[in-house]
């Protein structure tokens, strides 16, 4: 029975799977050779527990809560967390605003106990925070701004003077801006519009489930291919 919690761990917690049943179980056994027990037998003890170490539910099963956490403890912290906190942690000694570092310790404070949608929702604000403070950081990257928003925008009228004029134009729009005056490269530009469409997607109640993996990426990429390099 242990061996089985164990595995449903694995999967839970490095594969990131909301759910498994006696197929995938057994599959996973057969991968590093060793024979399956009879999941139509067990699976189902489990679940019948008082209380329920499993819970049945569409498309399987998932650990019951309280079995996750004392397995969370058991077995370790995952190192995803630990090397994403890491990152998030040693960021304010490179970005010394105290603003963002504002916004950085909320993000790292939802993403410990595991709020993903709010740790989501902080990363991009931080990070569209840090874009539009770098943009105004130099008359020459304003000018190319304005630039970017007479080109792509040009019923607008817009010519950015203040950090607020900035608040005149959708994050979608500044992004363009930003790529049509120069300032943005294709790369960056295609991550921040992912991720902005991400972070939309975590802002709106839906049935949607927003993972681990979800947030690890999504701090990972914009700490690294964004903040960090916008300097």
């Amino acid at each position: 029975m242990d061996q089985l919690l164990a595995l449903a761990w694995f999967i839970e917690a490095k594969q990131q799977r909301q759910s498994f049943d006696g197929a995938y179980m057994r599959q996973c056994f057969r991968d590093v050779g060793i024979e399956p027990p009879d999941m139509s037998v067990y699976l189902p003890r489990l679940a019948s527990k008082k209380p329920p170490q499993l819970v049945k539910e569409k498309g399987g099963y998932r650990l019951a809560g309280s079995v996750r956490r004392s397995l969370d403890t058991r077995l370790g912290g995952d190192p995803t967390i630990i090397a994403v906190a890491k990152t998030l942690t040693d960021l304010p000694q490179q970005v010394p605003d105290l603003e963002e570092r504002e916004f950085l310790t909320e993000a790292l404070n939802c993403y410990r106990v595991r709020a993903y949608r709010a740790t989501i929702i902080m990363a991009w604000n931080l990070t569209y925070d840090h874009l539009v403070r770098w943009v105004f950081a130099e008359a020459g990257r304003l000018a190319d701004m304005n630039k970017g928003i007479a080109g792509k925008y040009p019923k607008k009228g817009l010519v950015l003077a203040r950090h607020e004029d900035a608040d005149e134009l959708k994050e979608s729009e500044f992004l363009e801006a930003a790529r049509t005056g120069g300032l943005l490269d294709k790369n960056t530009t295609q991550i921040l519009k992912e991720k902005l469409g991400r972070r939309n997607m975590a802002a709106h109640p839906s049935r949607v489930t927003i993972t681990q993996h979800s947030a690890d990426e999504m701090i990972m990429d914009l700490v690294t291919n964004v903040i960090l390099k916008l300097v």
